[in-house]
Order: structure tokens, then sequence, then C-alpha cells
């Protein structure tokens, strides 16, 4: 008899089969070694769309509204029929006598391999296989401690719930919205407050008003001393004077030792933000570079939302950093004695640990990866060794000087030991980057009492600064630490979606019309903020998804009941309906497309804006309109053009080439010129270029 293994993806399934002997190629799978090894491709099995419960539901009314299907009901992915039918055919084999769920370890890893297997009708014992990398020795471990599926029965419960839950929010919420303001408005538990903060960032941008300020600057023995703030700038002026010619002395000296503890090892999401940081990758070309590593087995599993390594795999972690360490440009770091105790927490490691390189390193021709492939691995290199190395410690000196009545003050720092910073420089300077943290001026050896006599000062003007516009990066860790306050320290996940998701929701709000992208700037749309500003605070808050991360937590623990989390959201979802049934008519306008004015209106003189069918006076009550496909065009095959339109409205008259004369079968050039007797329909005429040798 045979085991059936299912992975996720096909690569992985390829790694599976590699590492448990099963090297024998059929279509569609693995064998060998007693094992059928094959793949889902992803979700095979999806929600089935509201138009399948109902014919009525395939158009969108508030009258169908809220749409509450029980039982919820499941369709195969389009496009992936084959791949579904292969595994259930690979299920119904005679000789297969136990499943092996090799789905990625986590909630939806859980819901992709149970839905595949109750469609195919499956009734065979279940195993799982979890691991955090595609290493053989990972692998084949994983599978010497598989355990049963049953295990995972409330798991599988909270990815169901939170699936559902998503789907009676985002398809009432999006139609609900769309109806009222009648534009598509997709609405969605983890994008909408995700919006919300980039137009609440956007606001206080706008709301900004920016104020002056001034300093005292002191020049001592080349060192810097630096006052208060003066707003009124008479009075830093006057300041100066009295500092002007007057002996200043050094009242105190401070020096306090600190220590900067080695950064923690990467979780997806600050991989991400760092990316875009140092190389302006967005947050999905950084999945798909470290999606891609992983498959090549040089990283481990990058969807993951933890830091740290679990206490089993310290002596692996050690010998990848020693072999790191021989990786250009980290090659040239001196006496480094890696410390692997601080990378170890079991307790805050659940379904993946922290993304480092495996011990595939030792034979990878990085130099022939792709360049952002091979930024990024060089990067987790730089994190791995940077967190199992010292402390970086330095003296931070604070010195205070009186002069004039006024009290200026310098700081500085002096090295003790460069630590884990010696790595972080020299592949800064590897990148041609500045270091993350300069160490700041040595300041001269001041002592209290010190007096100098002489000294410079200067006033300088400044300015307040409004909040920065968010970054991937900076959106990124917005969207991790939403609503963490209000979420328990066991919950699988905090903030707002997941490590694997939020690369997603930033590109769904880009391609909706929602934010746009402005160097590595995201700044909502006007669309976006209309957006934000109609909708119930439920779903424009983190909040909702931090109480439901509260009870999906509690359900994959077994503590809470499914259908009773389950009844909660139909009773949300049925609110939002009831509330929202109308709007006002200046609410309608509120997503109504900006028409770009083209000229003036030759009978009333307002403005003339472009639509989809026709050039049209903004007074209705005018009647003024070109339309493109106005008979007098068509019939010569041609269509009214903007700039045509424009000059029509400007000069009285526009040159067009390539009109075509059905009586002559030929096309021909001549000058259009607009005739409007003040009717329904706007006439023209034709006047044709005089031809050489002939008179007017």
């Amino acid at each position: 008899m045979s085991k059936l293994i299912i992975a996720e993806k096909p690569s992985v399934a390829k790694s599976i089969a590699s590492a448990l002997g099963a090297s024998s190629r059929a279509d569609g799978f693995y064998e060998g070694n007693g094992l059928l090894v094959s793949w889902c491709v992803g979700h095979l099995v999806s929600p089935m769309d509201a138009g399948g419960y109902d014919e009525r539901f395939k158009k969108w009314r508030y009258d169908d509204l809220p749409i509450l299907p029980e039982p919820f009901r499941y369709v195969l992915a389009p496009g992936k029929e084959d791949a579904f039918e292969n595994l259930r055919a690979l299920m119904d084999r005679p000789d297969v006598d136990t499943i092996v769920n090799a789905c990625d370890a986590g909630r939806e890893g859980e819901l992709i391999f149970r839905l595949v297997y109750e469609m195919a009708g499956c009734r065979k014992p279940v195993l799982r296989l979890w691991i955090s990398s595609m290493e053989d020795s990972a692998i084949r471990e994983g599978y010497s401690a598989l355990r049963p599926g049953a295990d995972y029965e409330a798991l599988y419960q909270s990815a169901l719930c939170r699936q559902k839950a998503d789907w009676l929010v985002g398809i009432n919420a999006t139609r609900l919205f769309s109806v009222l303001y009648h534009r598509t408005l997709n609405v969605g538990r983890v994008q909408t407050p995700t919006l919300a903060m980039l137009a609440e960032r956007d606001a206080k941008i706008t709301l900004f008003h920016k104020e002056k300020y001034h300093l005292l600057r002191l020049t001592l023995d080349g060192a810097e001393a630096v006052s208060e703030k003066f707003t009124d700038p008479a009075a830093a002026e006057q300041a100066a004077a009295m500092c002007k010619d007057v002996t200043v002395t050094c009242t105190s000296v401070t020096k306090e030792q600190k220590k900067e503890q080695p950064p923690k090892l990467y979780d997806l999401t600050t991989l991400q933000r760092e990316a875009n940081r140092l190389f302006g990758y967005t947050a999905k070309q950084t999945l798909d570079y470290a999606q891609s590593l992983y498959e090549k087995k040089l990283l481990t599993y990058p969807r993951t939302d933890s830091r740290y390594l679990t206490s089993d795999m310290a002596e692996t972690a050690s010998c990848v950093i020693h072999l790191a360490a021989k990786v250009p440009p980290f090659d040239g770091i001196s006496n480094f004695f890696p410390l692997v105790e601080a990378m170890i927490s079991d307790k805050d490691v659940s379904d993946h640990h922290a993304i480092i390189p495996t011990m595939e390193i030792e034979k990878a021709d990085i130099k022939g990866l792709p360049l952002g492939e091979r930024n990024l691995f060089l990067l987790v290199c730089c994190k791995l060794l940077c967190a199992s190395a010292e402390p970086y410690v330095y003296e931070a000196v604070t010195a205070i000087f009186d002069c004039g009545g006024h009290s200026f003050t310098a700081k500085g720092k002096r090295v003790l030991a460069e630590g884990w910073r010696e790595i972080d420089r020299i592949f800064r300077a590897f990148l041609k980057e500045k270091p993350a943290d300069g160490d700041g001026d040595t300041l001269p050896g001041f002592t209290e009492g010190q007096t100098f006599d002489g000294a410079e000062v200067a006033v300088t003007e400044h300015f307040t600064q409004p909040p920065k516009l968010y970054t991937e990066d900076t959106l990124l860790s917005a969207m991790e630490n939403a609503g963490k306050d209000d979420i328990p320290d066991e919950a699988e996940r905090k903030g707002l979606g997941t490590p694997a998701t939020r690369a997603a929701i930033i590109e769904k709000l880009v391609a909706a019309g929602f934010v746009e992208r402005k160097g590595k700037s995201l700044i909502p749309t006007k669309a976006g903020i209309n957006l934000v500003t109609i909708l119930p605070e439920p779903l424009t808050s983190p909040m909702l998804t931090a109480e439901w991360e509260q009870k999906l937590t509690e359900i994959a623990k077994g503590s809470t009941d499914p259908d009773t989390f389950m009844d909660g959201i139909r009773t949300m979802v049925q609110e939002i309906v009831s509330t929202y049934s109308c709007i006002s008519e200046d609410g309608k306008k509120l997503f109504a497309p900006e028409k770009e004015v083209i000229g003036t209106c030759p009978r009333c003189g307002q403005p003339v804006y472009e639509g989809k069918k026709n050039f049209a006076c903004s007074d209705r009550s005018c009647g003024f309109v070109l339309w493109k496909n106005d008979r007098f065009w068509t019939s010569r095959k041609k269509e009214l053009t903007k700039k045509m339109a424009t000059d029509l409205l400007k000069k009285g008259h526009t040159n067009v080439k390539g009109m075509w004369s059905e009586k002559k079968q030929a096309a021909y050039d001549a000058a259009v010129i607009l005739d409007d007797t003040g009717g329904k329909y706007i006439n023209f005429k034709l006047e044709f270029p005089v031809k050489k040798g002939r008179r007017k």
C-alpha cells in the first residue's frame, strides 16, 4: 500500500519527493519508495460566487441584500479543474490507504487541503506533515514525526470561519455601497482599514500648518552646541547678541555607556520593509523574490510572522551562520564569534520560524542569481550574521554650556565595541549605502568648569515638518501594528492582514484606483478618501480584525464555538445593510468621474466637458452638444476626437485628414467648420483646400 502526499505547490512537491525517495516522475505526481507525491497549485477550491446560489444574485440590487448562504457551497477555481481531477484520481486509487497533508504549515494551508479533500469525497485517513524548510533533512525529520490530521480540526474550523466571514462582509458591503454610489467600491475587512490609514495620514499632511522657529548654534573647539527653540525671531536675535563676546562655561559633562542589542531575524513583513527602504522593491516583489529563493532551497519558508528560531534548530543555525560569513562581502568581517542563543525562542514561533538561509548556501551560485533575488538573499544573510553578533556598545556624551544666561547642549558618541554594526556597515558599503545610524561626532574632551572666550554664535531658521507620506515600508509597519494592543498575545495573527497577504492588499488598492504610487510614496486618491468617508466605522477600523483574530484564535484552540462566531458575523452584516438603505443626492455624486474642460460653449459661454459619448455644455438647459459618433462623422468613417472638438470650440474649424467619400470611394482632406444654428443638432460644413494652380 502507498501513502499519497499532497503539497501546496508543484515546486514543494518536487522537493518532498526528492527528499523521500519518490524519484519516478509520472503525469501529475511523483512515485517511489511506497509514496505518491502530488500538489494542489494553491487554492483549487473556492467559495461559490453569489450568483451561483440564485440567478437573481447575478445582478447587484439593494433589495437582494444581505446575501447569507447556508450552507456555504464551494466550486473548483477556474482553470484548475485538471489539477483537482488528478488529485481525486490519486485519492481514489485502491493502493492508496493514507493521505498526507503537506500543504503549508498554518491556518490557510490547512484550509487549502481540507476543501480539496472534502470536495473529492475522500474518507481515507489523514496525517499531517508540518515543516518550515525545504531542505532534505527538514523534510525527512518532519515526515518521521507525522501527526494525525484530526489534531488540526480546530485549526481548520478557524480557517473556515475566517474565509466565510470575509466572504459575507466583502460580498455584502461591496454590493451595498457600489449600488448606493453607482460605482464599484471594493470593501474588505483588511483593505478598507488600510485605506483609512492612508487617508488619515493624507488629511494630517493637508491640514498641517508649518511653524517657523529659530535655534542658536555655538561653535566650541570644532564642536557645535545648540540652544532651545525660539518661536520669536526677535528674541533669538536678542539672545545671540547677549552671547556675543561672552565667556562660555561648561556647566556639566555626563557620560553614559549604552548597548544596542543585535537586531532580530526577519519575518516576512520586516524583510519587505527593509527591501523597500534599501532597494525600492514593492512588498509583492519582495515576496516573489523570497518565494523563488525558497523554491530554490536557498531560504526557509518566507510567509512567516516569527523573528525567532526553535531550539531544535540551534545546531543547523550555527552551521548556516558560518557558511554565510564566507559569502562576499561578509568574508571581510573580523573576529566574528556568533551567538546563536539570542535567536532561539520556542514560544515565539507558531507556524513557521524566522527567514534564514539554508545549508544549500555552501554550493549555491550566488552571483548567478537574478539581481532582485541576489540582493534579497544577501540581505537575509546580513540579518542572520547581525542577529548572531555581539552588541554594539558606545559611550554617549552630553555636554551643557552656559553663555549669556542661555543653555546650549552638545552631544556625541564614542564607540567602545562595534559589534553587529560592523557587519551592517560592511553590507551597506557593499551596496554603496550610508550607514543606518551614524556614530555621531566625537566630542572634544570637555570638562566641567571649562571656559571658552570668543565663541562663535549663529542664528538658524527652521520649520516644523508635517507627517511623512506612507511608503510601503512604513505602511507595512502600520498594518502590522494596527490594533495590536487589542489583540491577545496568543492570537495567531496580529495587525491588518498576514505577512503573506499584505502585499496583495496594497496592490488591490492601487489596481482599484483608491491609491496611487508616486516614487516610493503611497497616496490615497480622491475616490479612496471618499470611500473611507462613507463607510461605517467598523469597516474602516482595525478593531474588527482585532476582535475576529481573538475569536479565531479561541476557535483554533477549541475554546469557542465556530457557529456562534458565524452567527455574530451574519448579525453584523444584516445591521450594516439595514442602516445604509439610501443616500443624499450630493452623496450620489461623490464618485462621479471628474470631467475635463475642453473649451467654452459658443452659445452660453459655460465650460464644455468631455463625456464618454460626447462633448457637452455643463449647463444642461443650454443643450449644446457635439456627439462623437454623429452621423456626419460616422458616414465619413471618422470619430470626433478631443483635439478636433477643442479646435471647433476655439477656432470654429478643424482640419481633418482621410475622410471617406462613399460616392467617390476615395479618401479626402478638408476643413470641418462648426455651423451652429442653435437647434437640437449641430451642423457642420466642409471647406476644401485650394488646389495648386487654381484661383479661389
